[in-house]
């Protein structure tokens, strides 16, 4: 109890802002309608974003590559979010002036932008995986795919394939399966009636004794180690060093215009550019001052 902790009453608690990652128009409406608590914007995030996406909505479908199709039913309608009458930021291949522009242009409160930011001189990404991405950026040979089995939550995750990080399938193959971080683990009742975990990119014999079907297990990448790795923190072995797992938006593959031939960059330059049509004077060490733009440090 906090109140056993202070003389007198312990500070009140302020609520956060409750700013919901979203992929439909509908499940805004109901988050608007029906949350408990006030609702105070949404990030509207398209399936070009890094990390995890939202699944097409409907029936599934996966082309020849093995991604999943999206269609109009997974755009969200722009005009029925202003209706709301909520904030909204664009998120999902965003990273350029012309895309805030447009975005505010459609209503929008401004734009959440990860994947340039992921790859600037500040962020905590490894600093060899920053280069080697770099230099494939330059050479114009980036390739992002979206992984429909590689992440054990069953969502669509988006794998950039970099030599010598488990992108590579044979390289992943190479690995032990271990699950101890458990990041991502999920709660499931025991037969005796306690709550377990488990995760399908454990060993198998370990999932299936804990009552899951080895066909989930299938192509499953083990996230939590993957991404320890991509900030320099592998987990050491005696048999096996931990290898990198990047991710990345589609922004990646058109990063080239911006780079203009540099091989590294500040966090400070990427908001210079992205603010660089914006009509206002603003100090770009206080982004705070940008009321119209929402620039997020967003490493999933």
């Amino acid at each position: 109890d906090p109140a056993v902790h202070f003389d007198g009453d312990p500070p009140a608690l302020k609520r956060p802002k409750f700013l919901p990652i979203i992929s439909s128009h509908s499940l805004a409406t109901m988050l608007a309608r029906k949350s408990n608590g006030e609702v105070d914007g949404f990030i509207i995030e398209a399936p070009v974003a890094g990390g995890h996406n939202a699944p097409p909505r409907g029936q599934l479908e996966i082309d020849a590559q093995g991604e999943p199709v999206y269609g109009e039913r997974d755009v969200v309608d722009l005009a029925e979010m202003r209706k709301l009458g909520k904030p909204f930021w664009l998120a999902g291949d965003t990273g350029s002036p012309e895309a805030l522009e447009q975005a505010r242009a459609q209503g929008a409160a401004g734009i959440q932008v990860g994947t340039l930011f992921a790859f600037a001189d500040e962020s905590g990404l490894d600093a060899e995986l920053k280069q080697q991405t770099l230099e494939q950026v330059a050479a114009g040979t980036i390739e992002i795919t979206t992984d429909m089995r590689a992440s054990p939550t069953g969502f669509p995750f988006k794998i950039l394939k970099l030599e010598g990080t488990n992108s590579e399938t044979e390289q992943y193959t190479q690995r032990e399966r271990i699950c101890d971080l458990g990041y991502l683990r999920s709660a499931y009742r025991r037969a005796d009636g306690r709550i377990g975990y488990r995760c399908p990119a454990e060993p198998v014999r370990d999932w299936e004794n804990k009552g899951g079907d080895a066909a989930a297990t299938e192509n499953r990448k083990c996230l939590c180690n993957g991404l320890l790795a991509n900030v320099g923190l592998p987990q050491q072995r005696a048999d096996q060093q931990e290898r990198a797992l990047i991710t990345a938006g589609n922004t990646l593959s058109g990063m080239h215009v911006f780079l203009e031939g540099r091989r590294s960059y500040s966090a400070n330059d990427v908001i210079d550019y992205l603010t660089s049509r914006l009509d206002v004077e603003a100090d770009v060490h206080d982004v705070a001052v940008l009321d119209d733009v929402v620039l997020a440090l967003h490493l999933k």
